[in-house]
């Protein structure tokens, strides 16, 4: 059992088949009540107060949803764990029921954008989710608890209702319009919920606040996902929010993944506020309040968003790819260097403040935005005004270069050691980057843009992205990248090939 559930492990969730597909059933009931159990073993370590502990359980809209969720609540009952079944809910949710039910922990039954056949497990406490060593010893303290005296007793609770009350309550109390209880009486928003979980920001969130919510569409949760993945990364996903925008003649359009950790938007002339721009907006919005704050963010972000926030006061701080890596490490520059850092976002959609407990909540960053729509509408502005002087590059281009061979960390990261040592021996051509947190990140002056080859958390894979303002300089950067790796017969440089 122990070794299924290591091959299920990614990063800080279980993930798998939870439909039988060409065969394969990873998430059996059998397997399901084992995280149970590793989960209820690790609360009792965890947790100070180990008696009458309470976790809260929920889910997202898939149709293996149910079947996961009852496996997981029975072991956990076994192990005299108390549940609160919260049913559909979103994963931000799940944290918060540590907040607002005072849960010792919580899970949320979710794959996130991936396939409607696909499941998993994410977990949290009230620090926060689990990090991967975390789910390590989960998956070693995976068998039943003997001798347990009592069986923990179920409850069943629509927290969602409380989630959405409080994100209204924020904007009625930030917003303070003259009309306090409908402050977005003025706003057309349309809600691109793809059928996930998101449609209660629609009809639970906007729409009591005096929204004209009539643009939106796929609100209603369906766990085969018929019109599109809900998922911003997505450009399917994306042309149908800014279809929906432009036939409705929406001030703003909002677009969430699956389980509402991610969202994206896009502004009422069809321009999508999504990846660079995304997190240019939201540091725009930080820094008023946080004057010469760092935004931390993954490490594939443009040279011209570092440029933008450095205009506006601020610092860029770049770290690895992981929107768990990304908080973590804003956390660490918060609570142990004692550096001003509000937010952390990835280019995925990911974003977690430091007023939300470091919460990654798509719900949370679209309320945030709607709000500074509504304070810069009383000023006769709209969100565009905080964008200005920010631009994005022209072209963008990813090769994921597979490695072929069985210890492929080693092999990685011994080739971009050597790709970095190469491109300080001319620094006129290519400037190694200070601040790489990750692989190595290389300015090509000449070709106006630059490249970054890092390697894989999980996978045998080298992802090279590159960025630039013109086509000839990606295929450019990208023939120097191919002489460059073409000599390590490990590799396979198809991927590369097509951008040369």
């Amino acid at each position: 059992m122990k070794d299924k559930l290591k091959k299920l492990k990614s990063g800080t969730d279980f993930r798998g088949n939870a439909i039988e597909t060409d065969g394969i059933l990873d998430f059996t009931d059998e397997v399901c009540a084992h995280i149970a159990y590793g989960f209820a073993s690790f609360l009792r370590n965890k947790i100070t107060n180990n008696e009458n502990l309470t976790i809260a359980v929920g889910h997202d809209c898939r149709i293996s949803a149910e079947r996961l969720k009852n496996s997981f609540i029975e072991a956990i009952l076994e192990e005299g764990i108390n549940v609160i079944d919260v049913g559909l809910a979103s994963t931000p949710a799940m944290f918060m029921t540590t907040v607002n039910f005072n849960c010792d922990g919580a899970v949320s039954i979710t794959a996130s954008h991936h396939p409607f056949n696909k499941n998993g497990f994410k977990f949290f406490t009230g620090k926060g989710g689990l990090d991967s060593p975390d789910l390590d010893f989960i998956i070693e303290n995976s068998d039943k608890t003997e001798n347990i005296e009592k069986k923990g007793e179920l409850d069943n609770a629509n927290y969602m209702k409380i989630y959405a009350e409080n994100l209204r309550e924020m904007i009625c109390k930030q917003v303070n319009a003259d009309d306090y209880l409908r402050p977005l009486r003025d706003f057309k928003i349309a809600v691109d919920a793809g059928n996930g979980v998101g449609g209660f920001y629609a009809k639970k969130v906007l729409e009591p606040l005096g929204a004209d919510v009539s643009g939106s569409v796929y609100l209603e949760p369906d766990g085969t996902f018929p019109n599109h993945m809900p998922n911003p990364e997505d450009e399917k996903a994306m042309e149908s929010l800014k279809k929906a925008v432009l036939e409705s003649g929406s001030d703003l359009g909002v677009i969430f993944d699956t389980d509402v950790d991610r969202a994206a938007c896009v502004f009422s002339d069809g321009k999508e506020i999504n990846k660079n721009a995304l997190i240019a907006l939201m540091s725009s919005i930080v820094l008023k309040d946080s004057p010469g704050a760092t935004i931390v963010t993954d490490s594939v972000t443009s040279d011209e968003l570092k440029i933008f926030i450095e205009s506006l006061g601020g610092k860029h701080h770049r770290f690895k790819r992981g929107y768990k890596n990304v908080i973590n490490e804003a956390k660490r520059l918060n609570y142990f260097e004692s550096i001003d850092s509000p937010l952390a976002i990835e280019t995925s959609g990911h974003a977690a403040m430091r007023e939300n407990y470091f919460l990654d909540d798509g719900a949370y960053l679209i309320t945030k935005i709607i709000i500074e729509a509504a304070l810069l509408k009383k000023e006769g502005k709209t969100l565009m005004t905080l964008l200005q002087g920010f631009t994005e590059p022209e072209f963008a281009r990813e090769a994921r270069i597979k490695i072929n061979k069985e210890d492929f960390k080693d092999y990685g990261n011994s080739i971009i050691s050597e790709l970095e040592d190469y491109c300080n021996q001319t620094p006129e051509k290519t400037i190694v980057a200070k601040d790489s947190h990750e692989g190595v990140r290389v300015s090509c002056p000449s070709q106006q843009g630059w490249f970054l080859l890092r390697l894989s958390v999980h996978d045998p894979i080298l992802p090279l992205n590159i960025e630039g303002h013109s086509e000839d300089g990606i295929k450019n950067m990208a023939k120097f990248v191919f002489e460059f790796l073409n000599k390590y017969e490990d590799l396979n440089l198809n991927k590369l090939l097509e951008l040369v």
